[in-house]
């Protein structure tokens, strides 16, 4: 009896020693595989009428640091809507130029006030005329495609919360699928570490979206609710819904119902943001930067616009001008209207009146844009006064503070550098943070040399067992001899 208690102590230590290799070669060839947790091998010995009868494997346990995954993941969030807000805004600046961009509106400005100068030196030159219109072409021309731009920006950011709502909807589905998964494995005595890894990465790519707690439940399964209180995964989980507009323009707004807002099982969650308490991840982002950032970019574009438009139709600088008429900027050929500014930097052009391509004169540069009988071409008096608008303060558009229009450009575009050092300002912060974290939950991760030692010791272990099988073996075949 003593031989077979000792054969069957030997047995079951083989039995739990292989396990345990299995388990450790699992966590070494795992060491770098994101969402992988930690297992181990849980034992306890077993008694057989009052005596040793081995060792039993009871479980195999992964380890994971729940409150620090929490707050990683609601670091994630930060992160990743930083990430996207910086990247759009520094397309955003870009697109404008910065102060010493050769392309940007501040220095084609620049060459049509330089292009002015030289003409009012030569009023009678029509190559310095034609060299006024070209550089004033170039300024509406620069207006417009900033207004592209910024457009093109609100629609890559619309086409972003499609994206995200797309890749929210499948993993809540897959979270579900797991949790049912987890359930049937562990209610039939099976390990369901991969599933809780294969189910830990999905949260992670939730966590991305929008901030995510993680609630668990008895059966092994869990819920999901954002940080904010809106539930996306308890019994089953929840349809998120939005509609992509394929066009934006200037006009466009969530508050006019012209782009959308997200859906709840069918229902607008919040009319006013669009994204209701789904904010602080990736999502909330895109609606910042599609109903705010870039609305406030544009909203500028048209103030300057409607900046420039203002000073060339006074008639204080063009005494041949009468209250309606256009100047040498308009609104698509209609003078300047400040009950309708919004888009009005994508539909500015030049006075036909002074194009020759369009049928125009340049000497109305010089006589006045709607002077009946030519001036003398050597009287400069009308191109300096439209060099004059440029450099007087004004404030024509409600709200506007008292700048030229060089200065109104320059604040504008300092404005968009500001945005983006913030930005970028709060980015190393949240990185900051985010790795700290990071770096914390690897250290509770996996040990390569720990686990080398371990599997050392369960060599020796498997040894010393497989030592006992051969006494045994060896006292049992003594045996048979006698």
């Amino acid at each position: 009896m003593s031989m077979s208690s000792a054969l069957n102590n030997a047995v079951t230590g083989l039995t739990a020693t292989s396990r345990m290799a299995e388990v450790v070669s699992s966590n070494l060839s795992n060491a770098l595989t994101e969402g992988y947790g930690r297992r181990g091998v849980e034992l306890s010995s077993v008694q057989v009428g009052g005596r040793g009868g081995g060792v039993r494997v009871d479980s195999i346990n992964r380890f994971v640091d729940a409150g620090l995954l929490a707050d990683r993941r609601l670091a994630d969030a930060a992160l990743s809507g930083q990430e996207r807000s910086v990247d759009l805004v520094m397309r955003l600046e870009q697109a404008i130029g910065g102060p010493d961009d050769a392309a940007g509106l501040g220095a084609r400005l620049a060459e049509f006030e330089r292009a002015l100068i030289a003409a009012g030196s030569d009023p009678a030159s029509e190559l310095r005329l034609a060299s006024v219109v070209a550089r004033l072409e170039g300024v509406a021309g620069t207006l417009k495609a900033n207004t592209a731009s910024v457009q093109a920006l609100r629609q890559d950011a619309d086409v972003a919360i499609a994206r995200d709502i797309d890749v929210l909807n499948g993993a809540l589905q897959q979270v579900d699928a797991l949790n049912k998964d987890i359930l049937r494995i562990s209610g039939s005595g099976d390990d369901p570490s991969a599933l809780l890894d294969a189910r830990q990465r999905a949260v992670d790519q939730i966590a991305g979206i929008v901030p995510v707690r993680e609630m668990p439940r008895d059966n092994g399964s869990i819920g999901l609710m954002t940080t904010s209180g809106t539930t996306l995964l308890d019994s089953r989980p929840r349809e998120f819904g939005f509609q992509n507009t394929l066009t934006i323009t200037a006009d466009m707004t969530l508050a006019s119902g012209a782009l959308g807002a997200i859906k709840l099982d069918g229902v607008a969650l919040d009319l006013a943001t669009g994204v209701g308490r789904l904010d602080g991840g990736t999502l909330g982002a895109a609606f910042v930067l599609r109903d705010q950032t870039l609305v406030q970019a544009q909203s500028a574009l048209d103030g300057i616009t409607a900046d420039l438009v203002a000073r060339f139709q006074d008639s204080t600088n063009d005494p041949s001008l009468m209250p309606g008429d256009i100047g040498l900027l308009t609104d698509q050929g209609n003078p300047l209207d400040l009950s309708d500014l919004s888009g009005l930097a994508g539909r500015i052009s030049v006075n036909p009146a002074i194009v020759p391509a369009q049928g125009g004169n340049l000497a109305l540069l010089r006589d006045g844009l709607n002077a009946t009988t030519p001036g003398p071409t050597g009287d400069a008096a009308q191109i300096n006064r439209w060099i004059a608008a440029l450099d007087t303060p004004r404030m024509d558009v409600p709200g506007a503070t008292l700048a030229s229009a060089s200065g109104r450009i320059a604040a504008y575009v300092s404005e968009v550098g500001t945005t983006r050092l913030m930005a970028q300002e709060q980015l190393s912060f949240t990185t900051a943070r985010w790795e700290t974290l990071r770096e914390a939950e690897l250290a509770d991760g996996i040990d390569t040399d720990v686990e080398l030692q371990r599997l050392l010791q369960i060599e020796q272990a498997y040894a010393a067992n497989a030592k006992v099988i051969q006494t045994v073996d060896f006292m049992m075949q003594r045996l048979m001899e006698l």
